[in-house]
């Protein structure tokens, strides 16, 4: 299959939505999901997002990111999701969005790339380590939610 990659746009957040609510069921979490594509529209300017698209413009995988700043080293990106649609993974999809990203650290001279990943999520972990990264297990995720932002 033929697909190439680009930079999304508000047209293709419908389908960006949807791969994001398929993985938040296959992380058993989509209760958790109330991003809209109203709400992407009104916070565009917060984020990069690439898409893997194919021939007939069908949007089957997408990677979000945005620019971050460590103390410790600078000007970062974040990497929010790499998302494949289930019915394209194994056609190296993933890895044509990784590499996208990757060039947009470059381009912007970000001095790391950073993202998270579930412990159980062996697939995942693999696919990460094939990029060299380090999997540190000693930070903790703290989340503050808007219900816990709005208690305060």
């Amino acid at each position: 299959m033929d697909y190439t990659i680009r930079r999304a746009g508000e047209d293709d957040f419908p389908a960006i939505l949807h791969l994001i609510k398929e993985l938040a069921e296959y992380e058993r979490s989509l209760d958790l999901v109330t991003n809209t594509v109203e709400q992407m529209k009104n916070e565009k300017e917060f984020f990069r997002c690439f898409v893997a698209e194919t021939t007939d413009h069908k949007i089957i995988g997408m990677a979000l990111c945005f620019i971050a700043y460590s103390t410790w080293v600078g000007k970062s990106i974040y990497l929010e999701d790499i998302i494949v649609g289930k019915e394209h993974r194994g056609r190296k999809i993933g890895s044509a969005l990784m590499e996208r990203v990757l060039k947009e650290a470059r381009e912007e001279n970000c001095k790391r790339v950073r993202w998270q990943v579930l412990d159980w999520n062996e697939r995942a972990i693999d696919f990460y380590r094939k990029w060299g990264a380090a999997i540190n297990s000693e930070w903790l995720n703290c989340t503050l939610d808007e219900a816990g932002l709005a208690a305060i």
